[in-house]
C-alpha cells in the first residue's frame, strides 16, 4: 500500500514537470494505472446483490473514467485558450477544420487516462465479473442444480457459495474474465490504430517541414518557461514597489534586492495587451514569415487573429 502511494506521488512530481506531449501522456498512463491498482485494493468491493451488481460493476469503470476525462479538459491549457477566445473574440475566425482540429487535441490528451483506467479495469476482470455474473444463463452451465438462480450467481465474485456450486463459480468467473480481457485487449487495438492514423494525417496535413515543426516546438516552449519566469520576477518587483509604498519600507532577501535593482518595473501591461497574447493560436504566417505564437504574431505588430491578405491561416494547431 505504502508503495503504491509514493508511486504516486513520484508521478504527481514528474507530471507536472513535464512538457513534452509524449511524456506527458505516458505519465499520465502510469498515474492512472497506480490509481487503479490502488483503487482496486483499497475501494472495490463487489455487493454481490442482484440488481446491485450490474450498477456497481459499470460505477466502478465508467464514473473514475469520466472523472479523469473532465479533469483532463479541465488541465488542458487548450480548454482556457478556446473559452478566452470565445469570450473576447469568438470563433467567428475559425474554420470548421480549425475548429474540429482543437476539440479534437483536447477531446484526445483528456481521454489518454479513462481509456487506461477503462483497459485496466477490463484486464483485470474483477468490475466485469461483479456487473454480469449474475446474467450467466445457467442451462449454459452443464449440470448446473436447476434450484438456483441469479440471486446465487450474484454471489460468485464473493466467493459466498454452496460447496457444490464451486466448480461453477470457477468457470463463470473464468468465461467472463475471458470477455473481459478480450474486450480490453480489442480497446488497445483500436485505440493503438487511431492513434497511429491521427498521427499519420497529422504529418501528412502539416503545412511544416520536420525541421520546422521541430523549431516550432522549441520555440513554444522556451517561451512559455521565459514567460513564465519572467512574469513570477516582474509580479514579486511589482509586489515589493506596491508594499513599500504603503510602508515606507520592503523586507527583501538578497536575491529579491538583486532583482529589484536589476530589473527595474515602471507599470503594468494594459489589458489590451494580455487579451492580445491570450486565447487559441492556429499557426499562420505573414508575408511568408511565420509566426509562432500570439506573443510572437504581438511583437511583430500583426493584428487580428483571422486570415489576412498578406497572412494565412494554415490550419495547424500547437499539440
Amino acid at each position: 500500500m505504502a508503495a503504491l502511494i509514493a508511486e504516486n506521488f513520484r508521478f504527481l512530481s514528474l507530471f507536472f514537470k513535464s512538457k513534452d506531449v509524449m511524456i506527458f501522456n505516458g505519465l499520465v498512463a502510469l498515474g492512472t494505472v497506480g490509481s487503479k491498482e490502488l483503487f482496486s485494493v483499497v475501494a472495490f468491493h463487489c455487493p454481490c446483490s442482484p440488481a446491485r451488481n450490474y450498477i456497481y460493476g459499470l460505477a466502478a469503470i465508467g464514473v473514475p473514467a469520466l472523472a479523469l476525462f473532465l479533469i483532463g479538459v479541465i488541465w488542458n491549457n487548450h480548454t482556457w485558450n478556446l473559452v478566452a477566445e470565445c469570450h473576447k473574440r469568438g470563433v467567428k475566425n475559425f474554420s470548421a477544420a480549425a475548429t474540429f482540429l482543437l476539440f479534437g487535441s483536447i477531446m484526445g490528451r483528456a481521454a489518454v487516462a479513462p481509456v487506461t483506467w477503462s483497459v485496466i479495469s477490463l484486464l483485470r476482470g474483477e468490475a466485469y465479473i461483479c456487473a454480469l455474473s449474475e446474467f450467466v444463463t445457467p442451462s449454459s452451465l452443464d449440470k448446473f442444480p436447476p434450484e438456483y438462480g441469479a440471486e446465487v450467481l450474484a454471489r460468485f465474485p464473493c466467493r459466498d457459495v454452496p460447496a457444490n456450486l464451486t466448480k461453477f463459480r470457477d468457470e463463470v468467473t473464468r468465461r467472463l474474465r475471458y470477455e473481459s480481457q478480450l474486450f480490453g485487449w480489442l480497446l488497445i487495438g483500436i485505440v493503438a490504430v487511431l492513434v497511429f492514423l491521427t498521427k499519420c494525417l497529422k504529418h501528412c496535413c502539416s503545412p511544416l517541414s520536420y525541421r520546422q515543426e521541430a523549431y516550432w516546438a522549441q520555440y513554444r516552449s522556451n517561451e512559455d518557461k521565459l514567460f513564465r519566469r519572467t512574469a513570477e520576477v516582474h509580479s514579486r518587483i511589482l509586489a515589493a514597489k506596491n508594499v513599500k509604498h504603503f510602508f515606507g519600507f520592503v523586507a527583501l532577501d538578497k536575491e529579491e534586492k538583486e532583482l529589484v535593482q536589476e530589473f527595474p518595473v515602471e507599470g503594468v501591461q494594459p489589458s489590451p495587451q494580455w487579451n492580445a497574447i491570450t486565447g487559441v493560436y492556429i499557426y499562420r504566417e505573414n508575408k511568408g514569415f511565420p509566426l509562432y505564437s500570439r506573443l510572437h504574431k504581438w511583437a511583430k505588430g500583426v493584428e487580428g487573429n483571422g486570415p489576412t491578405p498578406e497572412g494565412h491561416e494554415l490550419l495547424f494547431l500547437a499539440s
